[in-house]
């Protein structure tokens, strides 16, 4: 206990220090929301991993998928890499920051309005952001209080509170330079825990080869999975992974916290080594936690009063066991992890409704945008805490359900028209619209109309991919039908791309 509370002292001690000597860095609102576009490729490639993974992925997605596709879930992490982060930075890296350079935005919704010159269409976004980055946040805590309640024993809503406080304090004080130093220590953090918690996992249970020959011979008849399905290459179940691959991995690119990161790196040529250090860690982050989840079936299935297995009580499960020093190191690891992801969160959450909607054309100095914000972000983070009390009293979703709904409607509604938006001068402001409206719409009523779709898409995970890839037609469809407004100063912005490419 006492190795728990040193590490958890020196955590905290570190994070709240960075916080104060960044605060000369948030000053004015381009570098409290962006760190005056100026950050390195290091920072920025941890920033984007740390946001990207956390507490859902390690304790509410590794265990679920783990749980339900064995040691096939190990392709999510792979996805996550390759497409969600290689990829990601190759597609979007240099374009997102020179066309937000060129249109002096420093917010999605604020590119959109911009880009397609409608004011209407920046105030969509920005309460399409407002309204599901809530459920987002809200999820975060309900893995790190399981993992705190493991390990001190301690009650529930004071894990949420600490973290809250804590998180508050380093974001109001040094905005986003201050997330971002904190992201490369969480980072390193989490780089090492999981690799240690993987080999100790694996290890107690007689090494990789034994633990594979027992997962291999498990089956699972009420779930059509015979002995040998869970250490298959695609797993029992090929269609459900595949689709949380393309949520997983392909919804990073239409989500604003994520792409926010690419506005603030320094110059184009940072990206290239920040997407080559972005995809080693989520390799071993993402590969670890995936890889991890697929031994979950060799532990016993905790089970809730219907009868159902806690998907989100499995990895916990699977760590009892483990030396207190490492459990210590986990306890920091899950701790870092949400933490980073929620700072980005209630960042963006913040800055959004600031410049967005509370801004909008209204002449506001600088002090006050920048005051705005931080009230905000304490305010994003007291609610996003009374969700997550009364998703765990009430037991309103698991963690994967909440998660699926943010990213499958700001995915499904921000991606295919940023994405084209980037690349394509033909993309029209309906067409923004159209994917808008069909992204959320269908998230909405497949969530709070059950029955309505096809059983295929019932899930929130698979819904959330369809709107995506849908949302990828649609755009192009509806811009050859629909005018397009502004050709001149769109040219103009397409022009900027290839001065910056040596920048």
């Amino acid at each position: 206990m006492l190795i728990k509370i040193l590490l958890l002292v020196l955590f905290v001690g570190s994070t709240i220090a960075i916080g104060v000597i960044c605060r000369k860095h948030s000053t004015n609102v381009d570098s409290f929301v962006l760190g005056g576009r100026a950050v390195g490729p290091w920072l920025t490639a941890f920033a984007y991993g740390t946001s990207y993974f956390s507490a859902v992925i390690f304790i509410g997605y590794a265990g679920q998928f783990g749980w339900r596709f064995g040691l096939a879930s190990t392709w999510i992490g792979i996805g996550n890499a390759i497409l969600g982060s290689l990829l990601a930075w190759i597609v979007l890296g240099a374009r997102t920051r020179s066309m937000t350079q060129y249109y002096k935005s420093s917010t999605m919704p604020d590119f959109f309005g911009k880009r397609y010159r409608s004011e209407a269409l920046k105030i969509a976004a920005a309460l399409i952001v407002f309204i599901f980055l809530i459920p987002y946040t809200a999820s975060l805590y309900n893995g790190l209080s399981r993992l705190f309640a493991m390990a001190f024993s301690i009650d529930y809503s004071v894990c949420i509170l600490a973290m809250a406080v804590l998180t508050c304090i380093y974001v109001v004080a040094g905005g986003y330079m201050a997330t971002a130093v904190n992201d490369f220590l969480q980072g390193i953090i989490m780089l090492v825990g999981i690799v240690a918690v993987v080999l100790a996992v694996v290890n107690s249970n007689g090494g990789f080869a034994e633990a594979f020959d027992a997962m291999s011979q498990i089956s699972a008849p009420a779930e059509n999975a015979p002995a040998g399905s869970f250490t298959a290459i695609l797993g029992p179940d090929p269609f459900n992974l595949i689709a949380v691959i393309i949520l997983t991995s392909l919804g990073t690119w239409g989500l604003p916290q994520m792409v926010g990161k690419f506005y603030a790196i320094k110059n184009t040529q940072a990206i290239k080594k920040g997407a080559i250090v972005s995809t080693v860690f989520a390799l071993i982050v993402a590969g670890g936690c995936y890889f991890l989840g697929g031994f979950g079936r060799l532990y016993e299935a905790p089970v809730g009063a219907n009868g159902k297995v806690i998907y989100d009580a499995i990895i916990p499960k699977m760590l009892e066991g483990l030396p207190n020093v490492l459990i210590a190191v986990i306890v920091v690891l899950v701790l870092s992890a949400s933490m980073s992801t929620l700072s980005s969160l209630v960042l963006t959450s913040s800055s959004t409704l600031t410049l967005d909607l509370i801004k909008r054309n209204r002449e506001m100095k600088e002090k006050k945008q920048v005051l705005i914000m931080r009230v905000l972000v304490v305010f994003f983070v007291a609610v996003s805490s009374v969700i997550a009390i009364l998703q765990y009293k009430y037991g309103f979703a698991f963690i994967a359900q909440l998660m699926g709904l943010s990213w499958g409607a700001l995915a499904g509604a921000f991606l295919a028209p940023f994405l084209y938006g980037l690349y394509w001068k033909r993309t029209s402001p309906a067409s923004v619209w159209a994917s808008f409206g069909f992204g959320v719409i269908v998230m909405l009523l497949n969530t709070f109309v059950p029955g309505l779709f096809p059983a295929w898409l019932a899930s929130p995970i698979n819904c959330g991919a369809f709107v995506m890839l849908a949302g990828l037609v649609i755009v192009p469809v509806v811009s050859l039908l629909t005018p397009v407004k502004n050709v001149d100063e769109v040219n103009d912005a397409f022009s900027s791309l290839k001065e910056a490419k040596n920048d």
